[in-house]
């Protein structure tokens, strides 16, 4: 089966009814193709940055060491149980400590085998603390139950400071560093391909560093327990060459452009109305602050933290079944009537 969530009409996906654990179920399964980036696999069996190559060698080391204990125990047993005792008399006892040396063995390969794991975790672990040359770039990661926001520049450059969500872009071959915050409840932030996992935890600032050695699209997902939504809180990590990484830049700094008279504006109208508390757009007055920036929504490839592809039909049936397609996420569902849903859906397209 090669479908994925996005070849389902979505309007038809919330009508499945499906519970809490079938959702994150077909999330676990689909998440891989959705991303349109790393197959699960990838994961674990191929590196694309020095933050992750350490760890990627360290996986290998201790998966074989696991192997060679296995089939060690496995030979010795097999041959425990072909091996003829010679028989005795009865109600007399064999000499005592014939087996002790396997004892000393089994504790002294054992000592040598976890000490020697030790050792390398702590040189693993010493390489990939710091990138060998300073971060190019430094962007502040937040984590919300279900999704993620992203700040580029700070508030002493006002106006060079922009928020995304659920997407990174970062240059090819520029170390990147990540200060990783959250605002609710614990999450992890794990890119599997560009480095480990750290986790996101209320009232502390974390620190980790990215960086990719070649062009891509690297999947990213949460995998510290936060909810009942927690497999739907994914993310993309966009590496470019450095100057398509400086035009995507320019281009989200810019300002939303001002609608002009007709559909557009009735469309912005019901924005401000209905959701201008919680989301914001830079160039208006909707300046919420607890749900993603939609500025240049329609320049992101997923909505809803990787849990649909943006397209036009699948923006619509977010705004008006949010909760049947990620049940309690903090986005309502709104009932619209086909003018209001036209005119929204005009207003929208002019976010990018």
């Amino acid at each position: 089966m090669s479908q994925t969530v996005s070849d389902f009409p979505v309007g038809r996906l919330h009508r499945w009814d499906l519970s809490g654990f079938k959702l994150a179920l077909l999330t676990a399964l689909t998440a891989a193709p959705l991303a349109h980036a790393d197959a699960p696999l990838e994961y674990f069996l191929h590196s694309a940055g020095p933050a992750a190559t350490p760890t990627m060698h360290l996986g290998w080391g201790l998966t074989a060491m696991c192997v060679a204990v296995v089939v060690i125990i496995a030979v010795l047993l097999a041959g425990a149980l072909m091996r003829r005792r010679p028989p005795t008399a009865e109600r007399v006892l064999g000499k005592e400590g014939g087996g002790m040396a396997w004892i000393y063995i089994g504790v002294g390969v054992s000592t040598v085998a976890l000490l020697v794991s030790l050792f390398y975790t702590l040189v693993t672990l010493e390489a990939v603390a710091q990138p060998s040359l300073t971060p190019g770039l430094t962007i502040t990661v937040t984590a919300y139950d279900w999704w993620w926001k992203i700040d580029y520049g700070d508030d002493t450059e006002p106006a060079n400071h922009f928020a995304t969500a659920n997407e990174i872009h970062i240059p090819v071959g520029v170390p990147v560093k990540i200060s990783l915050k959250s605002a609710d409840v614990i999450h992890a932030f794990w890119v599997p391909r560009l480095a480990g996992k750290t986790q996101a935890i209320p009232g502390q600032v974390n620190a980790q560093w990215i960086e990719a050695d070649a062009p891509g699209v690297y999947r990213g997902q949460c995998t510290q327990f936060c909810g009942s939504q927690h497999a739907h809180m994914a993310f993309d990590v966009i590496a470019q060459p450095q100057a398509d990484f400086d035009a995507w830049r320019s281009a989200q700094v810019r300002q939303a452009a001002l609608p002009a008279d007709g559909q557009v504006k009735d469309g912005q109208k019901i924005f401000m109305d209905r959701c201008a508390g919680c989301h914001a757009v830079r160039g208006s007055d909707a300046a919420g602050a607890q749900a993603p920036d939609l500025t240049h929504v329609g320049s992101r490839q997923q909505l809803a933290a990787g849990t649909l592809t943006n397209t036009p039909t699948h923006l619509l049936d977010w705004i008006e079944h949010a909760q049947q397609i990620k049940p309690d996420s903090l986005m309502p569902s709104f009932t619209l009537n086909v003018q209001d849903a036209a005119a929204l859906s005009a207003y929208l397209a002019t976010l990018r």
